[in-house]
């Protein structure tokens, strides 16, 4: 069965800066891919070659067996692309906005109304309302509703959620399930790392290589050492602390807990007995399983190391 995505050996590089390092990795059919990554780390260029906005330095791409250079207009006709920064015509009203890409894709919103329906009846009410003046939330369904239009196979979602509200990052990744129920084949981009266990399987992206690809739980079951959380009252007294430590591995803060790991041989109890010498009030020392974020930090670590 053909993939929905295949790429071999891509690279890439802005002057002296590499982008992209042999950059491997399928997608298949109706699968909901995720590219895991902090900023800088090369999700926006991958997508933009993907998308054949971008013609990679080496290696090869195919979107839906087609050849992102030699294909490129084909391409365009079957994908959907929605860029990180908010694209759409800010002056045209959300209607004339999701009209235009309908007419540009020789179809009208009637032709696809069902693909967007859930999406376009929240915004619905405020179809008359200039697209520059919707919320982040509003802004987010609409170019999704606008990527969608024309019924692509593949989707391209690149850092979708970013600087979007709680509740509004729920409904998106609740709309993708559905999407993908209609097989459309959906890759999305992102720094957060909690919408990593959303996706079937996720690429963790770091400077340009991946470090892993994998399903979210065997990545998290793959860790290999016991994860500790740990808490205090003076937090970053109790960090110092830690990384002053010989026999702690890695420590690193999350959240209101510190998540560490400790060398073979050298135990929880020891440790807390330590920082209990040396004044620490408050100690919480619990074991945890590892997350996505503890898995990249590790998997980054090794890669600097």
């Amino acid at each position: 069965m053909m993939k929905a995505v295949q790429v071999e050996h891509i690279s890439k590089s802005y002057g002296k800066v590499m982008a992209l390092q042999d950059i491997s990795f399928e997608v298949n059919r109706g699968e909901l891919f995720g590219i895991i990554g902090p900023d800088g780390a090369g999700k926006s260029t991958l997508f933009r070659i993907l998308t054949t906005l971008l013609l990679p330095a080496g290696g090869t791409a195919k979107v839906d067996g087609l050849d992102t250079v030699k294909d490129f207009k084909e391409i365009r006709k079957r994908v959907g692309y929605m860029p990180g920064k908010f694209s759409l015509y800010q002056d045209l009203s959300v209607e004339e906005n999701l009209t235009f890409f309908a007419t540009v894709f020789q179809t009208t919103i009637q032709e696809n109304y069902h693909l967007i329906e859930d999406i376009y009846k929240q915004i619905e009410p405020f179809k008359t309302r200039k697209a520059g003046a919707l919320s982040g939330g509003m802004k987010q369904k609409l170019a999704l509703c606008c990527a969608l239009i024309h019924k692509p196979s593949v989707l391209f979602l690149d850092e979708p959620t970013t600087g979007v509200d709680p509740v509004s990052r729920k409904e998106f990744w609740e709309m993708l399930k559905r999407l993908k129920q209609q097989g459309i084949s959906i890759l999305v981009s992102t720094p957060y790392m909690d919408e990593a266990t959303l996706c079937d399987r996720i690429a963790l992206i770091r400077q340009g290589k991946f470090l892993n690809i994998d399903t979210p739980e065997h990545i998290m079951d793959a860790f290999g050492t016991d994860l500790w959380a740990i808490r205090a009252q003076n937090m970053y007294a109790l960090l110092q602390d830690l990384r002053a430590n010989e026999q702690v591995l890695s420590s690193f803060g999350f959240g209101d807990m510190h998540h560490i790991t400790l060398k073979e041989g050298y135990s929880a109890a020891q440790l807390r007995c330590e920082l209990e010498e040396k004044g620490h009030k408050g100690l919480l020392l619990e074991s945890v399983r590892p997350n996505i974020e503890d898995c990249y930090m590790k998997l980054a670590s090794q890669e600097h190391e």
